[in-house]
């Protein structure tokens, strides 16, 4: 049995008839999916599969899409013969991605997952509105040096996705000031995102201090497999830190490029990428070209993975 991680994405992944194979030729993912609209009491399916985009991208469908979907394909891998090949010793999200990563490892149920996820895109939104703000995406650029100007600029850092990618948040002014010594400074590229807020930022603790409050009704349950937090990029011990950790990742730094180095400090050298897309696999072989990252989004997918 080879010991591999799993990691999940978190939003941006999405992408209109995402999941539909699974749905037709799983009978496992299509129970996912169905569950997932019996929880929310809407046809979230119908949004993931038919659209439109726009409906699909409003964050309080986008959201529950991207982890349903993912939880789909986990079902999917799970019913295949490579699965029994396998030992999960580890799973990682980026963002949204992280409840993917504490269902599958039996932290938190699905149907608990996805409230949860409601309730926080509701309180970010929120937050957003009361607090409006910028993110911007920074690429090749020295990490140190970003930091002094984030300092300089009083704009923050949102994630740590790779060693060339860095996304900056913050008052939009702050942003924009960034942006500008940046530029100065010689950055090659400064993409400004589309997006309704200053996620992972302190503009977002007024979302954190109230999605606290719907943690605590929560039960987690630590098991076997480890989750590594996006707060520190290193695995946690309790159901206490996983609260604590939830709740600082709505305005804390994403930890992406440390949880990547963490999996292949413990000898993990393959990955399977969960859900829509390939943004992650792509961020990983930037942190570390040697690990060996598979995708888990279609029946094709499944079928072909070998560990």
């Amino acid at each position: 049995m080879k010991n591999i991680a799993l990691i999940f994405p978190g939003q941006g992944a999405q992408k209109v008839g995402m999941g539909k194979e699974l749905y037709d030729q799983v009978p496992a993912a299509k129970a996912v999916f169905e569950k997932a609209n019996a929880v929310l009491g809407y046809d979230l399916t119908d949004i993931i599969f038919n659209g439109p985009e726009e409906k699909l991208m409003i964050t309080s469908n986008c959201q529950p899409a991207i982890f349903t979907m993912s939880m789909a394909a986990l079902a999917a891998f799970r019913a295949s013969p490579a699965f029994n090949t396998v030992n999960v010793k580890f799973t990682a999200g980026l963002s949204l991605g992280e409840y993917g990563a504490l269902c599958a490892a039996g932290v938190v149920t699905f149907e608990d997952s996805l409230k949860l996820i409601q309730q926080r895109g509701a309180f970010m939104d929120d937050a957003a509105k009361a607090n409006p703000g910028k993110m911007a995406a920074v690429i090749g650029f020295d990490k140190d040096r970003l930091l002094a100007i984030c300092r300089e600029a009083g704009c923050e850092v949102a994630n740590f996705n790779a060693p060339d990618q860095i996304v900056i948040t913050g008052l939009a002014d702050r942003v924009a000031k960034a942006s500008e010594l940046l530029a100065a400074a010689g950055c090659r590229k400064v993409i400004a995102l589309d997006v309704s807020g200053a996620f992972h930022s302190s503009l977002m603790k007024p979302a954190a201090e109230k999605f606290s409050g719907a943690l605590a009704g929560v039960a987690f349950k630590m098991g076997d497999i480890q989750v590594i937090t996006n707060v520190t990029g290193k695995p946690q011990a309790t159901a206490e830190d996983v609260r604590a950790n939830l709740t600082r990742q709505i305005y804390s730094s994403v930890e992406w490029v440390e949880s990547i180095q963490f999996l292949a400090s413990q000898g993990i050298t393959d990955i399977v990428e969960i859900g829509p897309g390939k943004v992650l696999k792509g961020l990983v072989r930037k942190i570390d070209p040697s690990l060996n990252v598979s995708n888990c989004q279609t029946p094709d997918d499944i079928n072909s993975l070998t560990f």
